[in-house]
């Protein structure tokens, strides 16, 4: 092999600067990224079908990863893939898991010892069921009650691993003493996934609907190591996806309308989507309405409905 077509591992010194460094997360959980293969270059390289470097400027580059996180292309993206270490309660981790679209390695606790370590919740952070919601929460209980339920927890946590360390100590086998751990309990793994579907995580993960304690870590995982890695895909993620506002083609329409100043017909197409229904006067629930709504308001968009009850 000459010279001229020996190629050369990429490599990114900005990630390549906290390789093995532990981000925390929670009280006790961690997430350090441990190895990664391509760059922002790579993106590049693939969708040109193309081993030569610096035939475009890095002007031009940037331009094709935009373009193609705007078209939503996708097998660019998979040329990359990262591998991070995290440490996780087994609560968060089972909705990590669900995420299929990685290669994993978890710590066994049929093969080793429980992880002596479990999330604890102080008394300001116990949050609320969301009212008209059957996931997710909003707002936290009261001092009084936050502190009940952390004595609580901790003594719940204490006597669990009591319980499992006695087992273990009457010979009973790690893969039966476990069974009765919480799932605050810390669980360790290696993720090996490719930067296309680390975006789809990260897009669902630090949603803000997305749960509190998952959210962190895909918050550490993007902001710390994810625009580290890739800068300019990071760039284009966060201005195509994150900050976007799509709009659905009923939502295209009544905005066409309200800018026309047709209200009333706006409102007539939403009362036809189902959209507007009272009960004794008062909207009827509606989730795609309440999605429109916060569109509209972020986009400075009359809304109807609203206009037409403060008339």
């Amino acid at each position: 092999m000459t010279e001229e077509t020996r190629l050369v591992r990429t490599s990114v010194e900005a990630l390549d600067a906290i390789l093995g460094v532990k981000f925390p997360v929670l009280d006790d959980g961690f997430i350090r990224a441990v190895d990664y293969l391509g760059s922002d270059a790579s993106i590049v390289q693939a969708a040109r079908v193309s081993y030569g470097v610096g035939t475009k400027t890095v002007h031009e580059d940037s331009a094709l990863i935009r373009y193609l996180m705007r078209h939503r292309h996708t097998t660019p993206f998979e040329m990359c893939e990262l591998k991070v270490h995290v440490r996780v309660p087994m609560d968060t981790w089972r909705q990590w898991i669900r995420h299929r679209t990685a290669s994993v390695n978890e710590y066994s606790t049929r093969y080793s010892i429980a992880i002596d370590a479990a999330a604890k919740t102080l008394p300001s952070e116990w949050r609320i069921q969301a009212a008209g919601r059957k996931q997710g929460s909003d707002g936290n209980v009261g001092a009084d009650t936050g502190d009940i339920l952390s004595q609580r927890e901790g003594e719940f946590l204490r006597s669990a691993r009591e319980v499992y360390e006695e087992r273990l100590a009457y010979g009973v086998a790690r893969e039966q003493a476990r069974k009765d751990l919480p799932l605050s309990t810390y669980t360790e793994a290696y993720w090996k996934v490719d930067l296309h579907n680390l975006l789809g995580f990260l897009s669902l993960r630090m949603d803000s609907h997305a749960q509190q304690e998952i959210r962190t870590y895909a918050d550490v995982l993007g902001n710390e190591i994810m625009q580290r890695w890739c800068p300019v895909t990071w760039q284009a993620f966060t201005d195509y996806r994150m900050n976007a506002i799509v709009l659905t083609s009923a939502e295209v329409e009544i905005s066409r309308l309200v800018n026309r100043g047709e209200l009333g017909k706006a409102l007539e197409r939403a009362t036809e989507r189902g959209w507007v229904k009272e009960e004794d006067g008062v909207l009827r629930a509606n989730r795609e309405r309440d999605e429109a709504e916060a569109k509209f308001a972020a986009l400075g968009i009359v809304i109807p409905w609203r206009q037409k009850a403060q008339e």
